[in-house]
């Protein structure tokens, strides 16, 4: 054998192939892949260890307040978005969140918690992946759920709502975009100093309110409110040519993700209520100084969405 012999890609072992070939058929037909699926009954039944993502502080206060960790979930869309990279985000998570509930079915839990949104910085043919991962937890005393909640507050948070009577039931996302064209390109204006460009900002708080609307109607079959928002956002600018007339478009696309929560009108809050715009345990990209767009990168290095 010689030196470069060594440097061949190697043939995948006969098991390896089997696993990715039980992979693809188990996306193909929307069911979890066996290894997948035996690891989360071991789990389930104390046959094989648990896992969780939550830290030691909250495994103690999950298992003060009948929580039980079983195990620690992830799921994965690798969507390609040729149509729509706006609609593409929501069409994307959509499908991580479906195959996670499946996993948190399938180990007979209750909710999944700390749940974070994670992405790859990978550009690759108009595509890009969703993933989501969470701790399946069970409510001692309740069955298993064939709808298990999914939300991205930490297992802290979760425990505080359920003691305010306020039982987080999923997640909702909502998503816009929109063109504007600048036939009279009236929208640059930088050369009159600091003055608003009125198409502009109609045309991003005509994005934001509708992502919003969107929002609202996901939320409507799950709960009677929304909390711990993330958003991204972007606006880019063309020139283009039309009969020989030079202009530009303009275009604002908005997505907004939210863990929805069922509560009943008027009962009393046994905690104090601050304004918070998101609700990591911890640190929070909210206030450091590294710059950031309120997008998923932001969440990298902490806590939960």
């Amino acid at each position: 054998m010689g030196l470069f012999d060594y440097f061949k890609p190697k043939a995948p072992a006969p098991d390896e192939l089997r696993r990715q070939a039980d992979i693809l058929m188990s996306l193909r037909g929307n069911r979890i892949p066996t290894a997948t699926l035996e690891r989360l009954q071991g789990a389930a039944s104390g046959a094989k260890p648990w896992m969780a993502t939550l830290t030691p502080a909250e495994l103690l206060i999950t298992r003060s307040h009948g929580l039980k960790p079983i195990a620690a979930i992830s799921a994965t869309c690798w969507l390609h978005y040729g149509f729509s990279w706006t609609l593409g985000h929501s069409q994307g998570w959509e499908a991580a969140l479906s195959r996670l509930a499946q996993e948190a079915k399938a180990c007979g839990a209750n909710a999944v918690l700390d749940v974070k949104m994670r992405t790859i910085p990978l550009e690759a043919g108009e595509s890009m992946d969703f993933t989501l991962l969470g701790t399946a937890v069970k409510i001692e005393g309740l069955p298993a759920s064939s709808d298990p909640v999914i939300a991205t507050v930490p297992a802290l948070e979760f425990v505080k709502l359920l003691e305010a009577d306020v039982v987080p039931t999923g997640i909702a996302i909502g998503a816009h975009y929109q063109w504007l064209s600048d036939w009279n390109n009236s929208a640059n204006q930088a050369w009159m100093g600091n003055i608003e460009a009125p198409q502009l900002s109609s045309l991003w708080n005509d994005v934001r309110n509708r992502a919003h609307a969107n929002l609202r109607e996901s939320a409507r079959p799950r709960g009677n409110g929304v909390l711990a928002h993330v958003n991204f956002s972007q606006m880019f600018d063309r020139e283009r040519e039309v009969n020989e007339r030079k202009f530009k478009e303009y275009l604002a696309r908005y997505i907004v993700i939210a863990t929805t929560v069922d509560a009943r009108r008027g009962t009393p809050l046994p905690h104090d209520i601050s304004m918070m715009v998101d609700m990591c345990a911890g640190k929070t990209p909210l206030q450091g100084r590294k710059p950031h767009h309120q997008s998923y990168a932001s969440h990298e290095q902490d806590g939960a969405i």
